[in-house]
């Protein structure tokens, strides 16, 4: 009888590993194992937002991600059509004041409309020349059916990129991002992909920016932030940076 009610119990621990705790999963802490720094990749970077809460910005502006300079931060901005995070503006400010490298990112809501989502984006985030391009994340369905998180995400990224006149970041996880989002046409974005507990990683398509592990540790942050990297050198990722003519259009295209 104890051994049969063991063997149940190990059943559902396996099943919770496998399918919940796996190497795909993002937003999780590291109980699945230790956190990898992949060693081949030199550009460095964080990912933060209020959870962070107040950053020690003297100490993080010469502060290393795994023994690698930090070189460019992606700040939460906003999130469905009227969640703007608190402390965006302040965070935002300060990447720029103590010369790093800054991005700005919305958290996408499916159930919410996604041209309402991308024109709140708009009034609250100002991108400057020198700022990476503006990031959707996309981590939920919903209760949209494949289809229409396609469209959705699409209008978002149409109306976004118009504006600015570059083609967005788009940040999802590996395993998110075969099942819903693994169409041709958004071939063409930047990718940036989660895929913790990993040396390497096995997707095969092109990628610019990956989000190895949620449990990173960073002089001037207490507790757990997210670390990325990106997948070519400095010169390379300044290509992708918004320029003075993106910014020159933007009246045009308003």
């Amino acid at each position: 009888m104890f051994v049969g009610i063991a063997l149940v119990i190990a059943g559902y621990v396996f099943f919770f590993v496998y399918f919940f705790v796996t190497p795909f999963s993002f937003r999780w802490q590291a109980i699945y194992g230790d956190a990898v720094s992949p060693d081949s990749f030199e550009i460095r970077g964080i990912d933060i937002s209020h959870y962070q809460e107040r950053i020690d910005w003297e100490r993080l502006r010469n502060a290393t991600v795994d023994g690698h300079p930090l070189r460019f931060v992606f700040v939460k901005a906003t999130e469905g059509v009227s969640l703007i995070d608190e402390n965006f503006n302040e965070n935002f400010y300060q990447a720029r004041r103590n010369d790093i490298i800054r991005g700005a990112y919305h958290f996408f809501t499916p159930d919410a409309d996604a041209a309402e989502q991308a024109r709140f984006f708009l009034r609250q985030v100002h991108l400057e020349p020198g700022d990476l391009p503006p990031v959707l994340d996309v981590e939920k369905t919903g209760k949209l059916t494949q289809p229409q998180l396609q469209r959705a995400v699409r209008t978002w990224l149409d109306i976004v990129g118009r504006h600015y006149g570059v083609a967005p970041i788009l940040y999802t996880g590996y395993k998110f991002k075969l099942t819903n989002l693994n169409d041709s046409a958004f071939s063409r974005y930047p990718y940036w992909i989660a895929h913790y507990y990993v040396d390497h990683l096995e997707y095969t398509g092109r990628w610019d920016f990956w989000q190895y592990t949620d449990v990173g540790t960073v002089d001037g942050i207490k507790g757990f932030v997210d670390c990325n990297l990106y997948g070519g050198n400095l010169e390379q990722m300044m290509r992708l940076v918004i320029k003075e003519e993106n910014i020159d259009s933007i009246g045009l295209r308003e």
